[in-house]
């Protein structure tokens, strides 16, 4: 029997570095003018999406992954593995490291590592964010952290909408002020914490570094992420493949003209990021508003996207 089309609701995190990009781009109804993050499709219990509509109207995503497996192709596994966000960087994000799956199983009671990648949806115009650092052995970089010599040690890059990074876990990473971007990662929330502006919350407090664990993660020396890019055009579409790596493949889907496709994976997850559009699926018509985000199950078949509209889309 055919699976419908699975449309979420975002939950939004309020953040230090947050701002209003969430709201003034997508329509968002966001808590506070720091509104930093949209947990767009999450089944991580720190902020778990919700089914707007259908059958499943109310559930949980982690509901659904626990109880109808049918719907992700009877994959294993006693979590759903990614987790797609949307970030708005009004200002710096503290600079930070993930671990890899081992390290987080040892160290986080069981939690996965976080390998991510960033599509810059928009970004003002000379943005930059940190990737890498330019430390050559481990006990180069614990001197230079400890020293705090940052301008020494993190590597800058520009970035302008439309590139696309891969973020391995033992990278050294932040964005920069004035970036929005749409985050692909393994559903995780581990994240150690190496530099931080020296910022202190709204109690006067400074944030929790976490050197021990960044030194033991990082990767030395760094190694930028590969990305598998490339471009299919045909009628109604461009198909641009930005990364197929171990935890997550990632597309950017360019619809410009009624176009019909099939879903051939275990799951896709599906977000709007420009235009707008509408899916056709089994005699169904679902509109596709700019900031839409939707599940396409194992069993979808095929379906038809009409309009002019840009999404990211991502599987195992």
């Amino acid at each position: 029997m055919k699976q419908s089309p699975i449309f979420l609701l975002p939950e939004l995190k309020e953040r230090i570095w947050g701002g209003t990009a969430l709201r003034d781009q997508f329509g968002y109804d966001i808590p506070s003018d720091q509104t930093g993050e949209c947990w767009a499709i999450s089944a991580h219990p720190n902020g778990p999406s919700v089914v707007q509509d259908g059958p499943y109207k109310g559930k949980t995503l982690i509901e659904l992954w626990n109880n109808h497996r049918e719907l992700f192709g009877g994959i294993e596994g006693d979590r759903f593995p990614l987790l797609t966000k949307i970030l708005d960087a009004n200002q710096d994000l503290s600079v930070q490291v993930h671990p890899d799956d081992d390290y987080a199983e040892r160290h986080e009671n069981g939690e996965l590592g976080k390998t991510e990648c960033w599509y810059i949806i928009d970004c003002k115009e000379g943005a930059e964010m940190i990737y890498g650092h330019n430390a050559r052995t481990r006990t180069e970089l614990v001197t230079m952290m400890n020293s705090g010599d940052w301008e020494g040690l993190l590597r800058r890059v520009k970035i302008k909408p439309g590139d696309f990074y891969y973020v391995p876990s033992g990278t050294i990473h932040a964005l920069c002020e004035g970036t929005l971007v749409l985050e692909t990662q393994q559903s995780s929330d581990t994240t150690y914490r190496v530099y931080d502006y020296e910022r202190k919350d709204q109690n006067g407090h400074e944030r929790e570094l976490h050197f021990t664990q960044a030194i033991d993660v990082t990767t030395v020396p760094h190694v930028d992420g590969y990305a598998d890019e490339s471009v299919e055009t045909r009628a109604g579409v461009t198909i641009r493949t930005f990364v197929e790596a171990e935890y997550f493949s990632v597309y950017k889907w360019e619809i410009d003209q009624k176009v019909e496709l099939s879903q051939d994976y275990p799951f896709l997850l599906c977000s709007v990021i420009n235009g707008e559009g509408s899916l056709e699926h089994n005699g169904h018509t679902y509109p596709l508003p700019k900031g839409a985000h939707f599940i396409l199950p194992a069993e979808t078949g095929n379906f038809t996207i009409e309009g002019s509209c840009e999404l990211i889309v991502s599987h195992i």
